[in-house]
């Protein structure tokens, strides 16, 4: 038990990493996602296909190899961001992108005639997402959003590419150095206990969206 409790210190140091990766990439993402699908589907033609091939770059390749460029090539182009910032921008980069796709399905879900009755009633576009499209796509991307965060908190290990130590990292150097895999079961229980939390929250956001159709 002793042993267990001179793990604890460190694994928790990791954890707070990872969980400030997560938080941050989440909060930076999400607008970042809604801004990309929105300029999807915006009447310029330019701006649509400049975002269409950066979802298709970014949703195409490996986030560990977008990483890996963030934090080797950029340098070259004079642009030297520390381990913890290069993780961030590579990061929501990636999770922008994906939730660019999901934000963008979702405005497309909503029937066409409330576009035209918003209109009818004077609304401007802005208006008209900001009071009837978006509140509206915020209940039917949830789901999606939901699994889409829950993968966010294992990728999150990933950053051990760039030598940061993250929950993953923190269990695999005690289990190194002690040759005892009780770090990585506590590690496992951590990851466990945030999705447990994420995927009880998001149940209830859509309980509570779905008392609106009832």
């Amino acid at each position: 038990m002793e042993k267990i409790l001179t793990m604890i210190p460190p694994l928790l140091d990791g954890l707070t990493v990872t969980l400030q990766i997560f938080v941050i990439t989440l909060a930076l993402s999400l607008p970042l996602g809604l801004l990309l699908a929105l300029a999807r589907i915006s009447n310029c033609r330019s701006l649509s296909f400049i975002v269409e091939v950066y979802i298709w770059l970014m949703r195409g390749t490996p986030l560990m190899l977008q990483l890996l460029f963030v934090y080797f090539a950029l340098p070259s182009f004079g642009i030297k961001l520390p381990d913890f910032g290069s993780a961030l921008l590579a990061f929501t980069l990636n999770y922008g992108a994906y939730f660019a796709e999901i934000f963008r399905a979702g405005i497309q879900s909503i029937e066409r005639g409330q576009y035209e009755a918003a209109k009818t009633l004077g609304m401007t576009y802005v208006q008209t997402m900001r009071r009837i499209i978006i509140p509206q796509m915020i209940k039917r991307v949830l789901p999606p959003i939901s699994n889409e965060t829950i993968t966010l908190v294992k990728d999150t290990s990933l950053v051990y590419v760039l030598a940061m130590n993250d929950l993953l990292r923190a269990a695999r150097t005690i289990v190194q150095r002690e040759f005892d895999m009780m770090p990585f079961a506590i590690a496992g229980a951590f990851y466990l206990a945030m999705t447990f939390v994420l995927t009880w929250g998001f149940k209830k956001l859509e309980s509570r969206y779905a008392k609106y159709d009832e």
